[in-house]
Formats: C-alpha cells, sequence, structure tokens
C-alpha cells in the first residue's frame, strides 16, 4: 500500500474512531452512576473507555506521523518538530489531555467548574491521573517515534486497566468516607 492511501485510510480510521468516541461518552456519562453500582462492570466500563481514549490518541498520532513523513507538509517550516522531539511532545501533551480531563470530571460532578474544589479533585484525582498520565505519555512517545509495538501496545493497555481497578477503588474509598 502507498503511503498516502495509508495516510487516508489511517485519517478516516481516525475520524471514524472520533465519532464512535463521542458516542461511546455520550452514553459512559448519563449511565455512569448506575454503573458504579456494579464494581466489575465499573472496572470494564471506565478500562473501554480508556482504551478507546488511547487508541484514539494513537491512530491521531499515526496519522499525523504519516501526513508528516509521506511529504504532505513540504513547505511547512516546523512540520517535523513534533515528531523530531516526540519526549517533549509526549510531556506538553499528556498534561493538557490530564488537566482538561480533571477539568471535565469537575464540570459533570457539579455542573460547572468550581474553583473552591479544585485542589481537593486534583488530590483525588492524582494517583489516577499519573497513572493514565503515564500511559497516554508513552502511547503518544512510541507513536511519534514510531517505535511502537504490539508488546507496547499491550503493556499500555495494561496500564489503563490498573488505572480503571485505582479510579473505582478510589471511588468506592470517597463513598465510603462521605457515608461514614
Amino acid at each position: 500500500m502507498d503511503a498516502k492511501r495509508r495516510t487516508a485510510i489511517l485519517g478516516l480510521a481516525f475520524l471514524v474512531l472520533l465519532v464512535f468516541s463521542y458516542v461511546e461518552n455520550t452514553v459512559f456519562f448519563s449511565i455512569l452512576g448506575d454503573v458504579l453500582a456494579n464494581q466489575f462492570l465499573a472496572v470494564a466500563m471506565l478500562f473501554v473507555n480508556n482504551v478507546l481514549v488511547v487508541s484514539l490518541i494513537l491512530l491521531g498520532m499515526s496519522f499525523y506521523v504519516n501526513l508528516v513523513i509521506s511529504d504532505f507538509f513540504k513547505r511547512e517550516k516546523y512540520a517535523y518538530v513534533v515528531v523530531e522531539h516526540p519526549r517533549i511532545f509526549a510531556v506538553v501533551f499528556t498534561i493538557m489531555i490530564v488537566i482538561l480531563s480533571i477539568l471535565r470530571v469537575i464540570n459533570l460532578i457539579y455542573g460547572s467548574i468550581i474553583v473552591e474544589a479544585l485542589p481537593l479533585i486534583l488530590l483525588v484525582s492524582a494517583p489516577v491521573g499519573i497513572v493514565e498520565g503515564y500511559g497516554i505519555y508513552l502511547t503518544i512517545k512510541k507513536t511519534l517515534s514510531r517505535t511502537m509495538s504490539l508488546k507496547d501496545l499491550a503493556y499500555i493497555y495494561g496500564i489503563f486497566f490498573i488505572a480503571a481497578l485505582i479510579e473505582v477503588g478510589f471511588v468506592n474509598l470517597l463513598i465510603w468516607v462521605t457515608k461514614g
């Protein structure tokens, strides 16, 4: 398969997964309260949500890398910066994703972003954010440096499974503390 066709297929797959992700997120957050009652279902749903997110990142980054190495940006001066410095971009992008994720959770819980609740939510979500952030970082770094293997992908998915376990454990801990 030639590079342009492969890039077009990656772009189409990215768009399809983006639409699927939107639908999944809408359903996921509408039934989240009911799901948390069943621990196994909660871990499974959070894991599937995390895998979908990391797969979307993987496809998006692969699409971008293919655009760059296929010379779609011949005249662009800075198109190769991200591919040439994957570690820096991975750190910046990971921090951005984790912060936006935390802000989204705050918005879902309170209906708006309440600055006073931010330190508590940051403290509570720090362990999960660190684990998920590490998984996102590895995904971006390995994809942009073009070193992603199936073993790496399995390892990354394992990280997100552990993150789902931690997240369900913390939610149950918070429920137990607030009831007690």
